[in-house]
């Protein structure tokens, strides 16, 4: 059975370009073993990740998340059994934060800022499936 989960946390002030290069790149590493696919957005401190796979490997990897002393504030945003996946291409892609056109964000909520608090699960899945459409998701380096 497939699931797709998508989250936000709040990343601590440690968190920067390399940490979030070395996430990706384990990430990269390890999900395709586990069956795993997603995206992640990573900006001003905020991570917003879809994960999606058979439902006991999703469920693990998101409580190893929610557990990384990493990550605080963590809040699933949805959770839903799925037919077949929306991000298979991407072992983890990421959304490039710095070349986003402000403009994109200010169509999903109040301020063209990335805050999935402020918005409900559909408005971020919505925001993802525009940044797939617009080719704003990239493989890792």
């Amino acid at each position: 059975m497939l699931v797709r989960l998508m989250y936000a946390s709040r990343a601590l002030p440690a968190v920067g370009q390399e940490q979030l290069i070395a996430i990706l790149r384990k990430s990269k590493a390890n999900n395709p073993m586990l069956g795993v696919t997603g995206v992640l957005c990573f900006g001003e401190g905020i991570f917003l990740q879809v994960l999606e796979g058979g439902r006991s490997a999703v469920n693990r990897l998101y409580n190893r998340i929610a557990s990384d002393p990493c990550h605080t504030d963590v809040e699933l945003l949805s959770y839903e059994e799925i037919g077949e996946r929306r991000f298979a291409g991407w072992s983890m892609g990421q959304v490039d934060m710095a070349r986003l056109n402000p403009a994109l964000l200010l169509k999903y909520s109040e301020r063209p800022t990335l805050d999935p608090y402020a918005v409900s699960g559909a408005v971020s899945m919505a925001l993802f499936e525009e940044l797939m459409a617009t080719a704003s998701i990239v493989g890792m380096p």
